[in-house]
């Protein structure tokens, strides 16, 4: 694979993997919503999109029918393109059902913060294994662990759900969060080190051809 392309697929990956490696070597959990989560992971992954399906099923007789009205067809059809995948993905994370996910804490940590918090905020909420139901708030969750990783994930379950009452969770949690202190997850440094070394490659890579880069971006473009 040439430099350009290279750059285009690993690029948010490493980028990806910095946050990451940021967020784990950090002493304060961090709480995202499930949408933002898959947000992140699909904008990680855009760069596999463009070289892979988006340069594959390119429409040049589009291009070639667009080229006799303006010299910026491949450009345009590109970002149309990207839009297709946007708007895909956003219709999918809307599809969801909701989810928060905490990065950097254990499951025991996670599960004596919600202790105290459910009681104020459902007096009827009630405990069943990983499984929490909160019946004022009209929400309905298990917890979903990751060890290696140490994040926790509140996965709702069954289709009576209540936004407005996730959207309360979220951010009744996030605040307490906020005075959690946690050690630092040891995996952070090899996410950040992964990343490290997939950007120094790519700068390399560039650096070594940029005549490459330039002629990759042209024949992508169709220009």
């Amino acid at each position: 694979m040439d430099p350009f392309r290279l750059c285009l697929a690993l690029g948010p990956v490493a980028i990806y993997l910095l946050l990451l490696g940021a967020i784990n070597l950090s002493r304060r959990p961090f709480l995202v919503t499930g949408g933002r989560d898959g947000a992140a992971l699909g904008l990680a992954a855009s760069g596999f999109v463009l070289v892979g399906p988006v340069e594959l099923f390119f429409p040049d007789f589009m291009a070639i029918r667009l080229g006799v009205l303006t010299p910026f067809a491949g450009p345009i059809i590109c970002v149309f393109l990207l839009g297709c995948y946007i708007l895909g993905m956003s219709i999918v994370l809307l599809l969801l059902r909701p989810r928060l996910v905490v990065y950097n804490i254990s499951v025991d940590q996670l599960r004596a913060v919600l202790a105290d918090l459910v009681e104020k905020l459902d007096r009827d909420a009630r405990w069943a294994g990983d499984s929490l139901a909160m019946p004022e708030l009209g929400v309905q969750l298990h917890i979903e662990y990751l060890p290696t990783m140490r994040n926790v994930s509140l996965v709702s379950t069954g289709p009576q759900q209540s936004h407005f009452g996730w959207r309360r969770l979220e951010v009744a949690l996030a605040a307490a969060l906020g005075e959690v202190a946690v050690p630092r997850n040891p995996r952070g440094r090899s996410l950040l080190a992964s990343g490290m070394l997939i950007g120094a490659m790519l700068v390399a890579a560039v650096a070594l051809n940029p005549q490459a880069v330039a002629q990759s971006l042209i024949e992508m473009l169709r220009l």
